[in-house]
């Protein structure tokens, strides 16, 4: 006999209970208001955030942070539409993230009903899959579906969109199966015959560069990488979503490749004849013009979505299949291959791989008189907290000085939008990473654009108890894109200049609750950051205010050829 007092929403937080949610990020509204009822008497936390868009960026660093699925709610219409943005920045970023949505009720879909909008089909080329729940009975079973999707095969975004009666109806929970999903079974272990063909492609040649991504750090395949890598003698890149997949310090790195690559990463993936693509998807920001890209290199490809496999470069051996698995299996071939002898020397190559690290190394120069380079701030902040800390970052040049000057170790350190590139991300995501991993330091490392679109949500982290830390790298305008316009349009500034002087950064954030400092010379970031540091019960905002003259290099012009480096604009 049915508990009339047991209805579809408290199926719901059963079944996110039973998947081990334990925090939803969110705002409520009329639709999804059912649901949040019962949430009072859940262990799951809620989140409460300031936009829904922030919410969504939250869950994504949480996942980011985890290896776990996010969650995030939102109520029908405005809110739903407010989550398309991490929604798609989740599914390029290979993100597992579950939306809960609200809706009108059954009966006023399509009708133009107060806050409707048609969610399921907003979300269609954003998520991996979308479902428009109709019955309450239907709940536990499409819960489990959606957090298998999330989490399995290529990771990604799930929306599942809740009606507001079936929220309201009288149902049963009952143990999930996965019955619905008879046609999902994503590939997991390569093919061996094709993991042999890939081990004698590289024992054999004699420039490979293992071209590392996102997928090795989704798969928790880092030890495997570094295993195949010291096994084979293998040089390493490392892609933007790819940092700390394998350790900056490793005599085998080579740093972040592409548009504002390391000139040696970039130029080594040029003149390889072997490229061993390990979760990633050759995007254009690394091959720059694909017709150019890496002319002489075979290509062994392996990623565990076979849609990726061949879409922008034929693979000479393709390997469906997850990174950890396949690379394990690769380690176990090459061990092998050890007993017969040592891994190939390639000095040749490693000579000249060390000569362009010499002769092209990253470079700035700091004035002791100032103004601050933002490179600077960041290799000081590193050096002071020895690396130990989880950063996130906004999208521009702070993201790309960030990538290059932080040293990262370790996976799921690096937390910041790639694909989609969403300005924005850095303030939510750290308070998502701030809740998955309490204990560790978070630093957002963002850039004045960026912050002034999300900063809202350091109301979030003092009024929910998230203690942050933020570095504002503010050069007073949209960076990335006056770098562009002084270089390519003429030095014509349009619409990107915002100025120094509003808002007052410290005020702000001492407004939203937070510590607010500002440094204006090169002798106050060390005293800054460490006072940030300092500071355990509250977050803190550091303005830091950077050259706006500094520009992002090595640079490879849209469209160019990986050939063509600029390492200055002398060169462009």
């Amino acid at each position: 006999m049915r508990n009339n007092h047991f209805t579809g929403s408290h199926s719901l937080l059963r079944s996110l209970e039973h998947e081990g949610v334990e925090v939803v990020f969110g705002v409520p509204g009329g639709a999804i208001l059912p649901a949040y009822d019962p949430l009072l008497d859940s262990p799951i936390r809620h989140v409460l955030a300031r936009h829904e868009q922030g919410a969504g960026h939250m869950a994504e660093g949480y996942a980011m942070a985890t290896g776990r699925v996010g969650v995030v709610f939102a109520t029908s219409g405005p809110g739903a539409t407010n989550l398309i943005t991490p929604l798609q920045n989740a599914k390029m970023d290979s993100t597992p993230l579950v939306a809960i949505t609200g809706q009108v009720g059954t009966s006023a879909i399509g009708s133009d009903a107060f806050q409707e909008a048609h969610t399921t089909g907003l979300a269609m080329h954003c998520t991996k899959h979308s479902y428009l729940v109709t019955s309450a009975d239907e709940i536990p079973d499409i819960i489990h579906e959606a957090f298998h999707l999330a989490s399995t095969g290529r990771p990604g975004p799930v929306l599942v969109d809740f009606p507001k009666d079936v929220l309201n109806a009288v149902t049963e929970w009952r143990t999930p199966t996965l019955s619905g999903l008879p046609g999902y079974k994503p590939t997991r272990e390569g093919h061996p015959r094709q993991v042999k063909a890939a081990v004698e492609m590289i024992e054999a040649s004699s420039r490979p560069v293992l071209y590392v991504g996102g997928g090795v750090i989704r798969a928790g395949a880092t030890p495997e990488l570094v295993a195949l890598a010291e096994a084979a003698n293998v040089p390493v890149v490392t892609t933007l979503m790819g940092r700390g997949a394998f350790p900056d310090s490793h005599r085998l790195a080579l740093g972040m490749p592409g548009m504002h690559g390391v000139y040696a990463a970039t130029t080594a993936m040029q003149k390889a004849d072997l490229l061993i693509a390990i979760g990633v998807r050759f995007d254009d920001r690394v091959t720059g013009d694909v017709a150019s890209f890496a002319p002489g290199a075979k290509v062994i490809h392996v990623d565990v979505d076979p849609a990726e496999i061949g879409k922008v470069r034929r693979a000479d051996i393709p390997i469906v299949g997850d990174a950890r698995s396949v690379l394990a299996a690769m380690v176990e071939r090459v061990t092998e291959r050890r007993v017969e002898g040592p891994a190939p020397e390639r000095a040749d190559w490693f000579a000249q791989l060390r000569d362009w690290q010499e002769t092209h190394p990253l470079s700035y120069t700091q004035d002791p008189d100032g103004p601050i380079k933002a490179q600077y701030f960041i290799e000081r902040l590193h050096a002071i907290t020895g690396g130990d800390a989880v950063v996130t970052s906004g999208v521009g040049q702070h993201q790309m000085w960030a990538s290059h000057f932080w040293q990262f170790e370790k996976p799921l350190s690096w937390i910041n939008s790639g694909g989609l590139g969403t300005m924005g991300f850095a303030v939510p995501a750290a308070v998502g990473a701030k809740i998955a991993r309490p204990d560790e330091v978070v630093f957002a490392i963002d850039g004045d654009g960026c912050f002034q679109m999300t900063a809202q949500e350091l109301i979030t982290a003092t009024t929910e108890n998230i203690p942050i830390k933020v570095a504002v790298l503010n050069n007073g305008a949209y960076g990335m894109v006056q770098q562009w316009q002084k270089l390519f349009y003429d030095g014509r500034i349009s619409a990107s200049d915002l100025g120094t002087t509003v808002p007052d950064y410290p005020k702000l954030a001492e407004a939203m609750g937070c510590v607010g400092l500002r440094v204006t010379h090169p002798d106050e970031v060390d005293i800054a950051i460490e006072k940030a540091l300092s500071i355990e019960d509250r977050s803190v905002v550091i303005e830091v205010v950077i050259d706006p003259e500094e520009m992002v290099f090595p640079m490879v012009p849209a469209g160019g050829s990986n050939d063509h480096i600029a390492m200055g604009p002398e060169d462009l």
